[in-house]
């Protein structure tokens, strides 16, 4: 039976009000990881501790559905590990970069991943890039410069750590396109977090910082937690809406660190942050709008 367009734009709401919270949990991720950086906790142990929670989750998500590992023929397998790994070295990055850095700019750098991906999708994914849209990665780019602010005293070397993190983040994206539709998202999950604690756990014992009480225990377990959430919420978001009207709701990432910056931390990012920010968000949504329109013209 048919959807009546009463449904579908039922189901679109859904789809966003999903992939606002899934962006929550994500914020939650980097809010409790900061907390535990400025604690003194290293930033390769809470990275172990993200993928072995969210690993042992995925397991038991696994086990509930009968099958807990795919496998695939060796070049599909290839794939999924070498996305894993991107995302583990954002991950690392990411962590080390909370420990110093305010949460405004932290995901103000990292949200210019999508505008990095359009820089990329040419040669990578052979996609034809137009004026508009080229203007807008230049823009991008010049947005995350007035973040950085790279000739300046404010800058700091951890900022380009971020830089690293947003080109990983979008390459992790264009594997993901290549192969959505080829293997389950689940199957990719458990192998991520299987390849995120086989490598980091030498890393993390090797710098581990015991854990004072049950409340260490509870907040190291909560970044595995939140982040496995998010990643659920965020898969279901897109079963009730396509990926293109999704994606201007990934700006909330910023929202919800940025007041998690101020409630938090007591951080209050200045004006040029807001201003790099505002132009980095304006950017990635003229490329959205460009890409969308681009797709409505051809079918």
């Amino acid at each position: 039976m048919s959807l009546t367009a009463e449904t579908r734009a039922d189901r679109v709401g859904l789809g966003i009000g999903l992939i606002l919270f899934a962006f929550f949990f994500f914020a939650a991720v980097d809010t409790t990881v900061k907390w535990l950086a400025l604690a003194g906790f290293p930033a390769l142990q809470l990275a172990f501790m993200r993928y072995f929670v969210a690993f042992l989750l995925s397991v038991g998500r696994g086990l509930q559905h009968g099958q807990v590992f795919e496998w695939q023929d060796r070049r599909v397998m290839m794939l999924v590990l070498l996305r894993g790994a991107l995302l583990v070295v954002a991950t690392v990055f990411n962590f080390i970069a909370l420990g110093y850095l305010p949460l405004s700019v932290t995901s103000s750098i990292l949200n210019s991943a999508p505008i990095i991906l359009t820089a990329l999708a040419v040669p990578l994914l052979g996609e034809r890039v137009g004026l508009f849209r080229w203007l807008a990665v230049i823009a991008g780019f010049i947005g995350v410069l007035i973040v950085i602010r790279p000739f300046g005293e404010e800058f700091h070397w951890a900022t380009l750590l971020m830089v690293v993190n947003a080109v990983a983040m979008a390459l992790f994206a264009v594997l993901t396109r290549i192969l959505s539709g080829r293997i389950a998202t689940q199957t990719m999950q458990v192998y991520m977090g299987a390849l995120g604690t086989a490598v980091l756990l030498i890393p993390a014992l090797l710098t581990w910082k015991p854990p004072a009480d049950l409340t260490d225990w509870a907040l190291l377990s909560a970044a595995g937690v939140f982040a496995w959430i998010g990643h659920e919420i965020y898969g279901r978001a897109h079963a009730f809406a396509e990926a293109s009207v999704l994606i201007p709701f990934n700006y909330s990432f910023i929202v919800y660190l940025t007041l998690a910056g101020i409630v938090v931390f007591g951080d209050v990012p200045d004006a040029i942050v807001l201003l790099g920010a505002a132009i980095i968000i304006g950017s990635g949504l003229v490329i959205w709008w460009r890409e969308t329109r681009r797709k409505g013209e051809a079918t």
